[in-house]
């Protein structure tokens, strides 16, 4: 079906320099994640805190949540059961930390997402950070007209002491890091970014298209291949829309825009299972059951929200 020369250029030499560039790539992501500057990110932290009305502990979990998910909010937990935050601060302060969140694991994201979808990964990257951002300023919005004012601020007071930077710990960090995500990330992307490759080339695709024109009006504006990639984020992990999308992109059967809106609306649908899937365990055994399952909706309508927002924004005018 495929002759040597072509699976060498078309599959083969296109997986092998990818292997290259996410190895390498996740190597220097998770090393960047593993150096801790918490205290640095309480400066940012305490003008967004001010303007927020948030209370120190709030902006000392912002800090922290740069670097742990899991301690930024078992700091808020805390304040919570110790009547230091009330509900609504609480709520504030954990949608807060979506900024933060998102930053802890962007450079290891942006390794995985450049090789794959290359040109598509800025604008993609753009709006993805843009949606986080209008997050954190929504909520400085509400904690502004619904909270109090604060007064005295201190918000490297409510950080642990800091500690010694260790290479060796950092380094044990990364290697333990690097295995997990570098299996995880090409457990997808080899097995999809060959499928999807023999798929294109097979008219397989002109078939489904086809067949949407005959048969689904409704979803027929789509291309067949971003409805594969918004399926693929649905059914298994975001690194497998993403080995679809690189695969499809290199073919030309896709524009950067297509692809990138495709992974935005498969964000968006995937985010309700990915939350139960990775959420709700950890935030259930650091909240109450009940209270976990609000942070976690209130969490993802807000995602969710932005992510249409930057996303309808793009799709008129990008």
């Amino acid at each position: 079906m495929f002759s040597v020369p072509e699976l060498w250029a078309g599959l083969v030499f296109p997986l092998l320099k990818l292997c290259v560039f996410i190895s390498a790539g996740v190597f220097i992501g998770n090393l960047i994640e593993a150096l801790n500057w918490t205290r640095f990110m309480a400066l940012f932290a305490t003008p967004l805190v001010r303007a927020g009305r948030l209370k120190d502990i709030s902006g000392a979990s912002f800090s922290m949540a740069f670097f742990s998910g899991v301690a930024a909010n078992t700091m808020l937990a805390e304040a919570y059961e110790q009547k230091k935050l009330n509900r609504k601060e609480l709520v504030l302060s954990n949608l807060f930390n979506s900024l933060p969140t998102y930053f802890l694991h962007l450079p290891t994201t942006f390794f995985i997402i450049a090789p794959l979808i290359k040109a598509a990964a800025i604008p993609y990257l753009f709006l993805t950070i843009s949606s986080a951002v209008l997050r954190t300023a929504v909520v400085i919005f509400m904690g502004r007209f619904i909270l109090p004012a604060k007064e005295d601020l201190c918000v490297q007071c409510e950080l642990p002491p800091s500690e010694k930077l260790e290479w060796a710990k950092v380094f044990a960090k990364v290697k333990s890091r690097f295995g997990r995500r570098f299996k995880k990330v090409m457990v997808f992307t080899v097995p999809i970014y060959s499928l999807f490759y023999v798929l294109q080339n097979t008219g397989f695709f002109s078939a489904v298209e086809k067949f949407m024109s005959e048969h689904m009006g409704i979803l027929s504006f789509l291309p067949p291949q971003a409805i594969s990639i918004i399926v693929l984020q649905l059914a298994a992990e975001f690194s497998a829309g993403l080995a679809a999308a690189g695969s499809l992109l290199d073919s030309g059967a896709l524009g950067i825009k297509e692809v990138v809106l495709a992974l935005i609306i498969g964000n968006i649908l995937s985010s309700p299972m990915r939350a139960i899937r990775h959420q709700l365990p950890y935030y259930a055994g650091i909240f109450s059951p009940s209270l976990a399952v609000r942070l976690i909706f209130y969490n993802q309508s807000l995602r969710a929200a932005s992510l249409m927002v930057t996303g309808g924004a793009y799709y008129l005018w990008g």
